[in-house]
């Protein structure tokens, strides 16, 4: 009789989604709480670390890959995105997890997040968004709002802020949610929720950056001049339902869209977290296997097309 303790499963701890590297990110960053959360919503789904793929592009949140014991690709200034569609394709076992700033990934990156979206590949894009470059000491990124200025800007900011919500509606994400980096216990279930989901989720993140943007502080998120917080949890209202029921019926997609545009559009004193949108349609992976159906079995870096030498194209280019 086989042994049942041998047999069972391994049970994953949180240490085993951490690295022995120094997180060196600046006291009181909201990083940290993006990074505890992420490491807990992996021990709660169980996935073995050596299944999971972390990739991130440039800023403080591309450390992020160091700190997270599993495979991990730190690559280019707001090129996130598309590495992580090009490990997603090669190999669909994995469950991917791509990082990145507001600048990485609504700047330099934007046309990347458009194109992502519009493809539904089935990985989670979670974006830490301060409202400045934090590595580059403190620049305007694109979601600070104009007439802003930070105690490190000679200037106020001249340029609107963008809405990365409605941005992800249009573009065509299946799953858009935003968190806060201080409140890890609801931080946690919504990164579960979009890794989960089947699909291009999309997760923004409120992050405090204590060195340089000194307007939205954790006192200002906590609301401590207005006589309460800033923050509201659409989750706790009983009339919020973000869930699209038939996603053949073009009126409930729409309407349910439209509802999560005008929450995102709240003003600054008055700002919606939890879950906005989300619809199950058919994913660009599924789409891939269907007209590849070896892809069904088996993943792209195990099919024979990679068995090709391709020494003579490296000499051409000597």
């Amino acid at each position: 009789m086989p042994d049942a303790v041998a047999d069972a499963p391994r049970k994953f701890t949180l240490q085993d989604y951490k690295t022995d590297v120094h997180v060196d990110w600046c006291p009181g960053c909201g990083d940290f709480g993006i990074l505890s959360s992420i490491q807990q919503a992996l021990l709660q789904l169980q996935i073995p670390p050596y299944k999971i793929a972390m990739i991130s592009g440039i800023g403080c949140s591309g450390k992020t890959p160091h700190y997270i014991d599993t495979y991990g690709l730190h690559t280019l200034h707001g090129r996130a995105l598309p590495v992580a569609t090009g490990v997603k394709l090669a190999n669909h076992e994995l469950t991917v997890v791509a990082v990145g700033g507001d600048g990485d990934g609504y700047g330099i990156g934007a046309g990347y997040f458009l194109n992502t979206g519009r493809r539904n590949l089935n990985f989670t894009y979670i974006v830490f968004n301060n409202g400045v470059y934090g590595l580059t000491k403190g620049q305007a990124s694109p979601t600070l709002r104009k007439g802003l200025k930070t105690k490190s800007m000679p200037e106020p900011s001249i340029q609107e802020g963008i809405n990365p919500i409605a941005v992800a509606l249009g573009a065509g994400y299946t799953w858009i949610g935003r968190g806060y980096a201080l409140d890890v216990k609801t931080l946690v279930p919504l990164i579960t929720q979009a890794i989960r989901h089947k699909g291009t989720a999309f997760l923004d993140v409120y992050q405090t950056c204590p060195v340089y943007n000194d307007i939205r502080t954790k006192e200002w998120y906590a609301g401590e001049d207005i006589g309460r917080p800033r923050l509201r949890r659409l989750d706790t209202e009983p009339d919020w339902d973000p869930v699209v029921k038939d996603p053949d019926d073009p009126d409930e997609i729409v309407g349910k869209k439209v509802r999560a545009l005008q929450a995102s559009y709240e003003t600054a004193d008055r700002l919606a977290v939890g879950l906005f949108y989300k619809v199950e349609l058919p994913t660009y992976d599924d789409q891939l296997a269907a007209k590849v159906p070896a892809l069904k079995d088996h993943p792209l870096v195990d099919l024979p097309v990679f068995q090709r030498d391709v020494t003579p194209l490296f000499k051409e280019l000597e």
